[in-house]
């Protein structure tokens, strides 16, 4: 009878978790189908009805636009893409690297290299030293290593995910009887350590993958070059450009007529193009996201 209650409780409770994790899906959901909707309304009814998950009028004007600015779009995605995966990748190498003497009780400095770490989480020079050092020291403005080495290449927090995660998950007597069997630690740390940190190892690659993906600051700060314009800074060009010409002032400075584009909702559209790669690449990485970060942020 006892067996029976427990089990008629768990399977209300998965009833009642299933309905709410619904409920919160379809609710984390409608903003992203309400920019969808939007981008493909026609821009007068979004100027006069504002924005709505049923528009009387449809229209494609949007995309389009989109399509005409096709060349340097498909090009601004090369350079997103290429930043995207050389920084994640990179990322993830060093993060793991420096975590890894982090974690190890018998280093004599892990406790110092762990506050050194620690402090960058709570100083650092501001955004003028960083641009001077790296535009005039390093010299690396306008060039594709300006938009993976500033800022997101190796941060505090996922080193200090990775360094728990070995901690927490990887038991001291594996590394022991690896250095008994004459292991190197280069042969631990390729052979063992990273081997079994893989899920939160995909956590920190879905973390900065998404904050490569995302950033335009980087390109704020130190590209000039429209041809290094990744998707996020060429998108902003393209909707100050389109603000640029629908104002009647800059059209009387210019000598023309204001130019009629469909500006709100090609911001809709710009926002679908940034994040359906996004979209697409997650659920192939999500898997490892809930057990990397979980253990990962266990304090070790």
């Amino acid at each position: 009878m006892k067996k029976e209650r427990i089990k008629n409780d768990v399977k209300s409770f998965n009833v009642f978790s299933t309905v709410v994790l619904t409920i919160l899906t379809v609710i984390t959901l409608l903003p992203i189908i309400l920019i969808v909707i939007a981008s493909f309304t026609d821009e007068q009814v979004l100027l006069s009805s504002g924005y709505t998950y049923f528009p009387s009028r449809l229209s494609l004007d949007s995309y389009y636009y989109m399509v005409r600015q096709g060349p340097m779009i498909l090009r601004s995605y090369g350079v997103t893409v290429l930043v995207t995966v050389l920084g994640t990748a990179g990322s993830v190498l060093l993060t793991a690297t420096l975590a890894y003497p982090m974690s190890r009780k018998d280093f004599r400095w892990h406790n110092t290299l762990s506050f050194i770490v620690f402090f960058t989480m709570l100083f650092n020079g501001g955004v003028v030293s960083a641009y001077i050092m790296w535009s005039t020291i390093f010299g690396i403005k306008n060039t594709l290593l300006a938009l993976i080495l500033p800022n997101y290449l190796v941060t505090a927090f996922n080193v200090f995910l990775i360094r728990n995660y070995y901690s927490n998950s990887i038991p001291s007597a594996l590394i022991e009887s690896a250095k008994i069997d004459g292991a190197t630690e280069l042969t631990i740390f390729l052979q063992i350590m990273v081997p079994l940190a893989v899920p939160v190892m995909a956590t920190v690659a879905l973390f900065t993958g998404l904050t490569y993906w995302n950033d335009w600051t980087n390109g704020l700060y130190y590209i000039t070059d429209p041809e290094l314009y990744g998707i996020q800074n060429l998108l902003i060009r393209i909707m100050n450009n389109i603000q640029f010409l629908k104002s009647s002032s800059n059209a009387a400075l210019l000598g023309t007529q204001t130019v009629d584009l469909p500006g709100t909702s090609v911001r809709m559209a710009m926002a679908v193009i940034g994040i359906l790669p996004i979209l697409i690449v997650f659920p192939f990485v999500q898997k490892f996201f809930v057990k990397g970060v979980v253990l990962g942020a266990v304090k070790g």
